[in-house]
């Protein structure tokens, strides 16, 4: 018998090869293992962020605009937020007070994976020159991202308002450091460590985070963070409110630094209402 009748010919080995490729792939015990699906964190469900961009690096605020093409404004954009606030210079008069009508409701408390976000669906609105605004949510940046005369603070809280589906204004408040924030203690105490985390709170009421000096500065803006939409309307109040020490390292913990620098002013009015 002819030795070459006793081995497979190539083409029966590539059939039996073909064939066992599925089997072989579903095997676990075998070849490569898929990298495993992020879980979820408790509480939330879990959706990646995409685009990516940072405050820092190869995807930092110089870039952002390279990350995603809806991202241009934040660099080609002529009225961005933060700015620096020359206070010598704000024109006063022309302005009313803000109209806080704030009230307690459920708090959903989230990390987004840049800060720490506050939902509010039932907490009131404000008034800004006439106009209503209801209360959407707010979040934390550190340092501060506006500045008063070249000075910026450890932290700023962003209060963010919708009227309709385009209108947005921000109301800024500055945190100092000094005694313990009992209005925020039951945020700080709780923050959520993963990206995507949520914890709910029953009660929360955000008018205990407005200074008692109803002082302000106004300007035309944008968003501070992509896709850096601007036409928002900026009120940044002048007295700060305090966290402590620890209240403050909670956060840095997770956000060691979360603020976008500012941006030219490029011949924007700011105004300035005080009583």
């Amino acid at each position: 018998m002819r030795n070459d009748l006793m081995k497979p010919s190539v083409l029966a080995l590539l059939i039996a090869a073909f064939l066992a490729a599925p089997a072989y792939a579903n095997d676990p015990g075998h070849g490569p293992a898929a990298a495993a699906p992020r879980p979820p964190s408790p509480g939330a469900t879990y959706k990646p962020r995409h685009p990516l961009w940072e405050y820092e690096g190869e995807s930092g605020p110089m870039k952002w605009s390279e990350v995603d093409p809806k991202f241009r404004a934040c660099n080609l954009g002529k009225r961005q937020s933060p700015i620096d606030i020359d206070t010598s210079t704000a024109e006063k008069g022309g302005l009313k007070p803000i109209q806080f009508n704030y009230a307690a409701g459920p708090a959903e408390i989230v990390n987004n994976g840049h800060t720490i976000q506050v939902n509010l669906s039932k907490s009131g609105s404000a008034r800004f020159e006439g106009l209503e605004h209801k209360l959407a949510q707010f979040h934390f940046h550190a340092p501060s991202e506006e500045k008063l005369d070249g000075m910026a603070t450890p932290m700023v809280i962003h209060l963010v308002h919708r009227a309709g589906d385009t209108r947005l204004a921000v109301v800024a408040v500055f945190v100092k450091l000094g005694k313990e924030n009992k209005t925020l203690k039951p945020i700080f105490d709780q923050l959520p460590k993963l990206d995507g985390a949520n914890v709910n709170l029953e009660s929360f009421n955000p008018a205990t985070l407005i200074p008692a000096d109803p002082t302000y500065y106004a300007y035309v803006g944008s968003l501070t963070t992509p896709p850096c939409t601007e036409e928002v309307k900026w009120q940044v109040l002048r007295q700060p409110i305090e966290i402590s020490y620890k209240q403050l390292a909670a956060f840095k913990a997770l956000f060691k630094m979360n603020a976008r620098p500012t941006q030219p002013l490029n011949g924007r009015r700011v105004q300035v209402y005080a009583e």
